[in-house]
């Protein structure tokens, strides 16, 4: 068990869930950092598309982890990401890396590689806690974590809430999209059951607010 520094909320689950949103907002509500898990994912899937390598050759790209200048910001508000003197905060949202980023995630030695770097991150100085999220937050990275939450929602309130988010795409499309996320993911790690310990907070009739003010509780809850 690692004795942290500073109180670690862990937040997991499946494709538009809310994850992000929900975790950067509680985390702003409290004074907390905030860590986007999913972001080093995508930062590495965006350096292996500008360097041409081929996202399921295993050894290859591992082997970007060896010099990379990855650099995150934490601060729930500016959440900036960089590799080396790139800015690629806007470009690892692009659709190019989007349909890259589960190849790269489903290699073993790359997760093992960047959870050594989350767990460094969750304790690094400076907020009195922090909110992480992303896959397999809650058993992986930090299983000792002070608080651990599975957000999830049904299946299409989870793809009205996404098809929300974006423009030009399609309802079905975007279902379609969660779907073969939630199946893709799903053969790496299980974020649609709450493991040992971990809290489930089920969104489906609570608004945004309301998910942040359940999520809020239950760090509140944990603390004491």
């Amino acid at each position: 068990m690692r004795a942290w520094t500073r109180t670690v909320v862990a937040v997991d689950g499946p494709a538009g869930s809310g994850k992000s949103s929900v975790s950067r907002a509680a985390a702003k509500s409290m004074g907390f950092a905030f860590l986007d898990t999913g972001a080093a994912y995508r930062a590495l899937a965006w350096l292996v598309l500008e360097r041409g390598i081929d996202a399921t050759d295993a050894d290859a790209v591992t082997a970007l982890l060896d010099d990379w200048d990855f650099r995150i910001s934490t601060h729930p508000t500016d959440t900036v990401v960089r590799i080396g003197e790139h800015d690629v905060t806007a470009a690892i949202r692009e659709p190019r890396v989007t349909a890259a980023v589960s190849s790269v995630a489903r290699i073993p030695t790359v997760r093992r590689r960047l959870n050594e770097q989350f767990r460094d991150l969750l304790d690094a100085p400076g907020e009195p806690g922090v909110i992480a999220e992303g896959r397999d937050i809650t058993t992986v990275v930090a299983p000792d974590a002070s608080v651990r939450v599975l957000l999830t929602a049904d299946p299409e309130i989870r793809a009205a809430r996404r098809a929300g988010e974006l423009t030009g795409v399609s309802a079905e499309e975007v279902a379609r999209q969660v779907s073969e996320r939630d199946r893709v993911d799903g053969q790496v790690v299980d974020f649609m059951t709450a493991a040992e310990g971990v809290t489930t907070l089920d969104s489906s009739a609570l608004d945004f607010e309301g998910t942040v003010e359940a999520l809020v509780d239950l760090v509140r809850a944990g603390e004491r």
